[in-house]
């Protein structure tokens, strides 16, 4: 699938597959200086790039895994990018940590995946058929441990 990415600075980054195996592509920080993310907080971290996606698809913005470690998180993960959107990609990155955390200009900070979306079709009815769960919400299920 041939998505057309266009380079918004000079000094962006592609994004990168590091494996053959790899479903997400790295995405890079595009920056002018250093940004210092205090435990806590919640920034916005500018790619350099925009995207034209293929109608039906969506690009996530997923999180890393090495970020994660620590404390690095996405909080709206995973952050889709719609297909009819034409601005520059940025990735909104959280700091769990108890320390502040520095991004450096070209750092990974996300990966990316596309994802074939089908739209719904909305219909209202004044009642639902029945279920095994029915209305059980959160942890309705179990625990998740066997007996």
């Amino acid at each position: 699938m041939k998505v057309f990415v266009k380079k918004l600075h000079n000094n962006a980054i592609f994004p990168e597959y590091h494996s053959t195996g790899a479903a997400g592509a790295d995405i890079y920080s595009c920056l002018e200086e250093d940004v210092v993310i205090k435990p806590g907080d919640i920034v916005l971290i500018p790619t350099g790039l925009a995207v034209e996606i293929p109608e039906g698809y969506e690009i996530q913005i997923r999180p890393r895994s090495g970020l994660a470690t620590k404390g690095i998180i996405l909080p709206n993960s995973p952050g889709t990018i719609d297909s009819d959107y034409r601005g520059e990609i940025k990735v909104i990155l959280m700091n769990l940590g108890k320390e502040p955390f520095v991004i450096h200009n070209h750092d990974r900070i996300g990966q990316m995946v596309l994802s074939k979306y089908e739209k719904i079709e909305f219909e209202e009815v004044s009642q639902l058929s029945d279920s095994e769960r029915g209305s059980g919400g959160f942890g309705s299920t179990g625990s998740g441990r066997k007996s």
